[in-house]
């Protein structure tokens, strides 16, 4: 079994979306995958709450400006019934009363849309850094978690809970809250009005409300999970559309275009059908309070026509309670109308949640002490390692590397060789053994300075948005830019770069489109000499380039190695001909270890690898490895040139 990045190199990759159990996409095992745990309501207001920080008191200050917004609505029904009152008076209309409280009324409203105003504009602004925040706690807690989180899962996966479930969550803030703050207070307030005005008329007009609750109960834990249902294949969808377009080029060479479509119709059509019924079902409750409000409506109204006719209340108290009437069941149905959203909010919510819960990479130890002027001394001591705990990658490995020997790892796909470069930079810890930088326990280095001794190049090169001096700057931010350029121009890429249109100042495109391969790699590695480490790391650097192009980089490396302890990864047998040591390893275990000369001598393990990529004919490993060409400087890549025409890319 390989490591992370190991998988799938030398077999058919599989095809994008369709993903490989317990492993992500870069190839990894994930040691834990997080399992999904529902929540309540509560719950995730109140991790809501604890994101909103300083922006606490702001909402507390809102929601006061929409209680006072709340009381003006409140007034009005009282007013309507006084109004009322006044034009039925027993000498006929009293206009001064009335004249009056109609300027109450109008005040009260006006004053309620102007508070209305203020509240939303209000809770806008505190919404936004509200999500502001949780997203940056979001991204800042992904960035602490270890390796073993993103090879376990999609690329779409993450991006979905970083951008959808937030927004989701955003579009709760902005919009449902005070809503829902302003609702539960006119519920509360007009019931309160209700009693006050004719209790026996206030017990007809809540007589619907328990048929209200039990089918609004009942609803909710469906859709809850429905919502989250639609959210998860939201999730696999994005997955499945960031693999498909970023692997155009397999998709494309294995003519799979039709079935890369049918997956994402059918995880489209699940998405659609998950979609439409928590949307049918949470939609159940509006139509539904609806009938029941109307219905308790021409109840009360019958029941106030008669007390009014009897005497026992006036004919605007009846005015009065039905607008109170209004006022109480509409609250209501606002509720169910934000039903679906607050549902779909609240599983995006716990989502989000769920990555931000996730165990973060382990601390440094108590004591552990910042790594300064390391000398790249490294030791493996019977070393076992596994992504599960039942099925070991490797066991009891043992290796020594003074600082300045160049160590090879070589063997066949899956053997465990990134594993062990994947410990060397503590992305994983061994389960038995121990591995010393100069003389200590990595676990007794902080990681952040242990991290600062190395450096890696890896086969799958990234290159970030930016400008090319920018991208080889990332191995040391406070490089100026003549340390940059001769970084470069070290490992042969400054006479292509200076070729480039804008030089160091061109803008790369994404993933570095439009640049070949050896052209990324080459900067990769300009970025590592920049870095300056003590311990360099290469992952097959060079095995997916033509054999021109690695003759440069291996020129490139040779610069790059001068000085340094240097552990090479490597498929390609003829780049490793001059290390110090070379490891064979395979099923997780070393077989063999000596020099090239005397590995070929021995005619065992790799003998025959060696064998099998350049024939028998090296038996006696004197012989050279086939010349690959003369290497020549890389052209410049596939980006317009002044004059319009186009330089071809290696």
């Amino acid at each position: 079994m390989g490591g992370p990045g190991a998988g799938g190199r030398g077999v058919v990759p599989p095809m994008p979306g369709m993903g490989v159990p317990g492993r992500g996409p870069g190839g990894g095992h994930g040691r834990f995958m997080s399992d999904q745990k529902p929540r309540d309501l509560w719950g995730s207001v109140r991790r809501l709450w604890a994101v909103c920080g300083r922006e606490r008191w702001k909402l507390v200050g809102i929601f006061a400006v929409a209680t006072a917004g709340s009381a003006a609505a409140l007034a009005g029904p009282m007013l309507i019934g006084r109004a009322v009152d006044a034009m039925a008076a027993a000498g006929g209309v009293d206009f001064p009363r009335l004249v009056r409280i109609l300027m109450v009324l109008a005040g009260a409203y006006a004053a309620g849309a102007l508070l209305s105003w203020v509240q939303e504009w209000s809770i806008a602004g505190v919404a936004q850094r509200v999500v502001m925040s949780l997203r940056r706690a979001l991204f800042d807690d992904v960035q602490r978690l270890p390796l073993s989180f993103f090879d376990a899962r999609t690329h779409g996966e993450m991006m979905s809970r970083l951008s959808n479930d937030v927004d989701n969550v955003s579009g709760m803030l902005s919009s449902s809250t005070t809503q829902l703050f302003s609702s539960v207070l006119l519920v509360l307030g007009s019931f309160a009005f209700m009693l006050t005005l004719s209790p026996l008329m206030t017990a007809f007009a809540v007589a619907t409300l328990p048929i209200t609750l039990i089918f609004t109960r009942a609803v909710s834990k469906p859709a809850r999970r429905l919502f989250k249902d639609q959210q998860r294949l939201l999730a696999e969808l994005n997955g499945q559309v960031e693999e498909a377009l970023s692997g155009q080029v397999v998709v494309k060479a294995f003519g799979q275009e039709a079935r890369i479509i049918g997956r994402f119709d059918a995880v489209n059509a699940q998405l659609r059908e998950a979609g439409r019924k928590a949307q049918v079902l949470s939609g159940l409750v509006m139509p539904m309070l609806n009938v029941v409000t109307n219905l308790g409506f021409v109840v009360v109204a019958t029941a106030g026509g008669l007390l009014a006719e009897s005497g026992a209340v006036t004919v605007g108290v009846v005015a009065s309670f039905l607008t109170y009437t209004r006022q109480f069941t509409r609250p209501i149905n606002e509720i169910a109308n934000l039903y679906s959203s607050i549902q779909s909010a609240q599983a995006s919510a716990e989502r989000v949640f769920d990555y931000m819960d996730e165990k973060p990479e382990a601390q440094d130890r108590t004591g552990a002490e910042r790594l300064a002027a390391p000398r790249g001394d490294v030791v493996f001591e019977d070393v076992t390692f596994g992504y599960r705990p039942d099925v070991p990658v490797l066991r009891d490995i043992s290796l020594s590397a003074p600082p300045g020997r160049t160590v090879a790892l070589v063997g066949p796909t899956g053997a465990g060789k990134t594993t062990l470069a994947n410990l060397l930079v503590r992305f994983y810890d061994p389960d038995r053994g121990s591995i010393r930088l100069d003389g200590r326990d990595l676990r007794d280095w902080t990681r952040e300075s242990l991290r600062d001794a190395f450096a890696m190049v890896l086969q799958d090169t990234h290159l970030f948005s930016g400008t090319v001096r920018e991208n080889i700057r990332y191995g040391r931010l406070t490089a100026t830019d003549a340390e940059v350029e001769a970084a470069a121009a070290r490992v042969g890429a400054d006479a292509f770069i200076r070729r480039l249109p804008l030089g160091y100042g061109t803008e790369l495109g994404e993933a570095g489109e439009g640049f070949s391969e050896g052209q990324r790699q080459l900067l990769s590695i300009a970025r590592a000499v920049l870095a300056d480490p003590a311990v360099l790391v290469l992952d097959e650097a060079t095995s997916s380039v033509d054999t021109r192009t690695e003759m440069v980089l291996q020129q490139a490396m040779v610069h790059l190695r001068k000085g340094r302890t240097s552990f090479i990864v490597a498929h390609r047998l003829s780049t490793i001909r001059d290390a110090d040591e070379i490891l064979v390893i395979d099923d997780g275990r070393v077989l063999e270890r000596g020099t090239h000369r005397s590995l070929m001598a021995a005619r065992g393990f790799y003998w025959n690898l060696y064998s099998g990529q350049f024939g028998a004919a090296e038996e006696n490993g004197n012989a050279t490895a086939p010349a690959p060409g003369t290497a020549a400087e890389l052209p410049a890549p596939a980006i317009p040139v002044p004059d319009g025409s186009d330089s071809p890319a290696v």
